[in-house]
C-alpha cells in the first residue's frame, strides 16, 4: 500500500495537483478511463464483469489541512492563516514546507521566547495571529525571492512506524482512503465502480458536491479517517472511536447514512470476521454530506479509519485498522451488486 508515499506528498486544500499526479500516475495502468474534473478531483473508471444497472461510486478526498501565506513582514517574517480545521494549540515551533511553483521552502512556527513573555502571555493559548513562520530571511526581499502571498504550507513530518504497529504521519486524514483506493482499483468487481479523488474537503466538501452532480450515483462508499479519543483525560463516553478496533461505520453532523446500506456494510464485516465499530459521537463531517447534498437519491455509507491527534502533523493510527478497512471496503465492493436500491 502507498501510504508512505502519499502522506509524504504535500496537497494543502485547493493545491492538490502533486497529490493528483502522483494518484493518475498508479491508477491508470488500471482504470478504463481516467478524467479531471472542474475541480481538479480524478474519477477513475473500473468497469465490472457483469454490470447490475447501479451506478457506484468509492470516494476518498485528496487535500489535507494546513495554511496559506497572508502577509511578509519588513523582517521577512511569514505571516499566515490556516486552511480547514487546525488547532491553534499545536502549533507553536512546529516544522513547515512553504511551496510554490518554483520554490519550496522549510520554516518554524514561532513567537516570542518564554522568558520575553509576561505572565499573561505564558497564561493563554497564542493566537494564530499572533505566529509567525522562519524561513531565516534577512528581510522582506529577501524573503519575497522565496515566498508570496498566496503560497500554500503544509506541516513537515515523516512517515513513521513505531509501538505496537502503529503509525505516526501527516494527511492521514485522508491519504489513508486514498491508499485504499489504490489497491482496490487493481481487483476486478462484478459491478462498474468509480473511484473518486475529490478535493477540497477540508474547506467545505466541494470537490465531491461536483462529482456527486456528475455521477448521479445510486450508490456511494466514503472511505476517511475519524476521531479517536481513547487517551488519557477524556472520559470514556467522550471516545468516539477506538484504535484497534477496526474501520469506525460513521454517522455525522455532515450527513444522515442510509440504514440499509450500513447494515449491507456491518453484514459483511460479520460474515467475514472483519472487526468494526461504530462513531460514539456525531462530530466531524466528511465527503458523504456533499455527496448526499445532489439531486439524485444516492445511498451514502462512510467507512472511517480510527485516528488520534486528527488534523496534526502526527496523526496516529494503526496498521491492523487500516488492512481491516481495506478487506472491509474490498468486500462490500465485491458484493455490492447484490445491494437493492429499492426502497
Amino acid at each position: 500500500m502507498l501510504l508512505k508515499e502519499l502522506t509524504q506528498i504535500n496537497g494543502v486544500a485547493g493545491n492538490e495537483q502533486k497529490v493528483r499526479d502522483f494518484i493518475i500516475e498508479h491508477i491508470k495502468p488500471y482504470a478504463d478511463d481516467v478524467i479531471v474534473d472542474s475541480m481538479g478531483s480524478v474519477i477513475a473508471y473500473k468497469k465490472g464483469a457483469a454490470h447490475s444497472g447501479k451506478t457506484v461510486m468509492i470516494c476518498a478526498h485528496m487535500d489535507e489541512v494546513g495554511f496559506i501565506v497572508s502577509d511578509i513582514t519588513e523582517k521577512g517574517f511569514i505571516k499566515f492563516k490556516q486552511v480547514g480545521g487546525v488547532d491553534e494549540r499545536i502549533l507553536l515551533t512546529q516544522r513547515v514546507v512553504i511551496e510554490n511553483e518554483k520554490n519550496s521552502v522549510s520554516g518554524v512556527m514561532g513567537i516570542k521566547a518564554v522568558h520575553l513573555q509576561s505572565k499573561s502571555e505564558r497564561s493563554n493559548v497564542v493566537a494564530m495571529d499572533n505566529m509567525y513562520i522562519d524561513i531565516g530571511a534577512k528581510d522582506k526581499s529577501d524573503a519575497k525571492k522565496y515566498v508570496s502571498k498566496g503560497d500554500y504550507i503544509a506541516f513537515d513530518s515523516d512517515y513513521t512506524e513505531f509501538g505496537d504497529g502503529f503509525v505516526k504521519a501527516k494527511a492521514l486524514d485522508d491519504r489513508v482512503g486514498c491508499a485504499i483506493m489504490l489497491e482496490l482499483i487493481k481487483n476486478t468487481y462484478k459491478n462498474d465502480i468509480y473511484f473518486c479523488f475529490s478535493t477540497q474537503e477540508e474547506v467545505g466538501l466541494r470537490g465531491s458536491r461536483v462529482i456527486a452532480h456528475r455521477l448521479n450515483a445510486d450508490i456511494a462508499i466514503v472511505l476517511e479517517s475519524t476521531t479517536a479519543a481513547d487517551v488519557p483525560f477524556t472520559d470514556d463516553y467522550l471516545h468516539c472511536s477506538t484504535v484497534g478496533e477496526g474501520p469506525v461505520i460513521i454517522m455525522d453532523r455532515a450527513s444522515y447514512s442510509n440504514k440499509r446500506l450500513n447494515r449491507f456494510v456491518c453484514d459483511i464485516a460479520e460474515n467475514n470476521n472483519i472487526k468494526y465499530q461504530f462513531k460514539r459521537t456525531i462530530n466531524g463531517g466528511n465527503d458523504a454530506g456533499g455527496i448526499q447534498a445532489t439531486s439524485s437519491p444516492v445511498r451514502v455509507c462512510a467507512i472511517s479509519l480510527p485516528c488520534r491527534y486528527i488534523h496534526s502533523p502526527v496523526s496516529t493510527a494503526k496498521l491492523s485498522d487500516i488492512n481491516a478497512m481495506y478487506i472491509l471496503t474490498h468486500n462490500v465492493a465485491k458484493n455490492i451488486d447484490t445491494f437493492s436500491i429499492e426502497v
